[in-house]
């Protein structure tokens, strides 16, 4: 009788313990699967978008990085499937009319010579008006600030864009309403500009913190 007993407890013992071991893993599941749901909620997602040649290397790499270093992830758009940079690198893009906006926290466009091609380019225009009409982080580098201008998003804002010694750029720019500042990089709110490839890691760093600052 006493060995039946024995034997039962111990059954119980194993049973109970069984239980405790599948609700701990059953608890290490869930946390680590909303661990993840959380960290996919966090890691918030820039579009750059580059033009098909001649885009600036320093304006694309530098800010990437210094996002990418930050928890950020990055993605490429262009006019094709790649593009081509002024120093001959070539880089995978998504196309410019397949971009959803919704998808990203930042839009950034980088300049560069080529950059010119996205100033009356109605793709690139609508992207930049719904990032902002979004309260998305939308920035620009070099001559980009006037796709930004010519989008109507820099009217009544303070900017700055690449000085070419002739004013072309300031003249574009303030033609739009913007009061131009003579500053590396300038933030009006969620617009963020710079002014060429010496600013590029200032400008990254700027919008990084601008990322950071959002709910």
């Amino acid at each position: 009788m006493a060995t039946k007993l024995k034997f039962a407890l111990l059954i119980a013992i194993v049973v109970t313990i069984t239980i405790l071991l599948i609700l701990n893993q059953t608890r290490i599941q869930k946390t680590k699967k909303e661990g993840e749901k959380i960290g996919e909620e966090m890691a918030k997602k820039i579009l750059f978008v580059v033009a098909l040649n001649n885009f600036k290397d320093e304006e694309l790499f530098y800010p990437q990085k210094v996002l990418r270093d930050a928890g950020f992830t990055t993605e490429i758009a262009s006019a094709n499937r790649s593009a081509r940079s002024v120093a001959g690198k070539i880089v995978d893009a998504i196309l410019l009319k397949e971009v959803n906006v919704s998808n990203y926290d930042a839009v950034v466009f980088v300049g560069g010579p080529g950059a010119s091609a996205y100033f009356n380019d109605s793709t690139a225009l609508s992207i930049a008006q719904k990032a902002a009409q979004e309260g998305k982080i939308v920035a620009a580098i070099c001559i980009a600030p006037i796709i930004l201008a010519n989008a109507g998003l820099l009217e009544g804002k303070n900017a700055t864009v690449w000085d070419s010694g002739s004013g072309e750029y300031i003249s574009k720019l303030e033609s739009k309403g913007a009061t131009f500042i003579k500053k590396a990089v300038v933030q009006d709110g969620n617009i963020i500009t710079a002014n060429g490839p010496s600013a590029a890691t200032q400008f990254g760093s700027t919008i990084a913190k601008a990322l950071a600052s959002k709910k």
